[in-house]
């Protein structure tokens, strides 16, 4: 029924929606309905200890054995550097004041674990049958023994130089992230965020520059947009903020209530919670501070500094100092459980595609 079965057939899937890697924001559950959906599910395990990822991966194998993903970030550890993490603690002095905190107590962590040997362990232990990846690919020799689990690669490309960069380095298909999508960046050949590219313009031009099958993310949440990335070329989508509103989605409620009131206009980007550019709803930190700062320190130390603030303010209902990650097009999302969005959004593109 679908004219471009590349991304089916290469996945083993029987619809074209991939479920985003949403780190902090999806677990198993949402997996398992997606996937059972025939969608792609995907476990994030950027945030997750290699323990708590056998666990999560255990449940999935247990409830489901249709395909899924397992992703993972790509950065290099960060240097610490003590004048920054000084210089960014004394910028957010005034508000440990304001809360009752004592701006001199220790940072607390903050992680976001690379893929290494211990997730690859994972990987060949649990034989996913995708593996995705951010900022990037993962040296050789761990990308090697992936692709001989038989898993097939993804990652994403901000740009046509990094799909490029991907195709060359053996990725299966590659993830077109336009400029309108939530969360993390996926850029990785350039630091310059002023020239990343909208969903529209890119996935076409990279559509043109690769082999593989494209798969177009970013400002995606209902049929329309499945349409026009299947009109631009792509393969299947990538959906991320759609799947916020659904009842598995591990988002506080504090986040929940900020997405319902999330237009295209209220998100930017924002280095302030990690050190990496990410798009999130502009809240007060964002405001006063601005979206990016130099004095942030590299990802992801920059939210170790945040999360005291965090702790204190969100359980009185404020998200002034937390992330609350979000894409351009939530407005168009439904509350709706993950299997059900995943076939209603497959239904009403297919209906339009055959309407034309």
């Amino acid at each position: 029924m679908w004219n471009d079965r590349r991304i089916l057939d290469l996945l083993g899937i029987e619809l074209p929606i991939i479920q985003a890697p949403m780190a902090g924001a999806n677990l198993s559950d949402m997996v398992v309905a997606v996937s059972e959906a025939g969608g792609l599910g995907s476990l994030p395990c950027a945030l997750l200890s290699v323990d708590k990822a056998r666990e999560e991966l255990s449940r999935i194998r247990q409830k489901t054995s249709k395909p899924i993903n397992v992703n993972f970030f790509c950065h290099q550890a960060p240097v610490f550097d003590p004048e920054r993490e000084a210089a960014w603690k004394l910028r957010l002095k005034d508000y440990y004041m304001e809360l009752g905190l004592d701006p001199a107590m220790p940072t607390p962590p903050s992680a976001r674990a690379p893929f290494d040997e211990a997730f690859l362990s994972l990987v060949e232990e649990f034989r996913p049958e995708v593996v995705s990846f951010h900022f990037g690919l993962p040296r050789h020799d761990l990308l090697g023994r992936v692709k001989d689990t038989g898993a097939k690669v993804l990652s994403s490309a901000t740009t046509v130089e990094e799909a490029r960069w991907l195709e060359g380095e053996g990725c299966d298909a590659v993830i077109a992230q336009g400029f309108e999508a939530g969360g993390h960046r996926g850029i990785f050949l350039t630091d310059d965020i002023s020239t990343q590219v909208g969903t529209m313009a890119l996935v076409p031009q990279v559509v043109d520059a690769v082999r593989v099958p494209v798969i177009a993310a970013g400002g995606i949440a209902d049929a329309r947009g499945i349409v026009a990335a299947f009109a631009l070329g792509a393969s299947a989508v990538q959906i991320g903020t759609a799947y916020l509103f659904t009842p598995e989605a591990t988002i506080s409620p504090v986040h929940r209530q900020a997405l319902k009131g999330a237009g295209a206009e209220n998100t930017a980007l924002t280095n302030l919670f990690t050190g990496r550019p990410a798009r999130g709803i502009v809240n007060r930190v964002m405001r006063e501070i601005g979206t990016i700062s130099e004095l942030a320190p590299d990802f992801p130390l920059a939210g170790g500094a945040l999360a005291p603030l965090r702790q204190k303010s969100e359980p009185l209902g404020s998200g002034d100092f937390m992330s609350l990650w979000s894409g351009q097009a939530a407005r168009l999302s439904r509350e709706l459980p993950a299997g059900e969005l995943t076939k209603r959004l497959a239904a009403e593109a297919l209906a339009q595609l055959s309407s034309r």
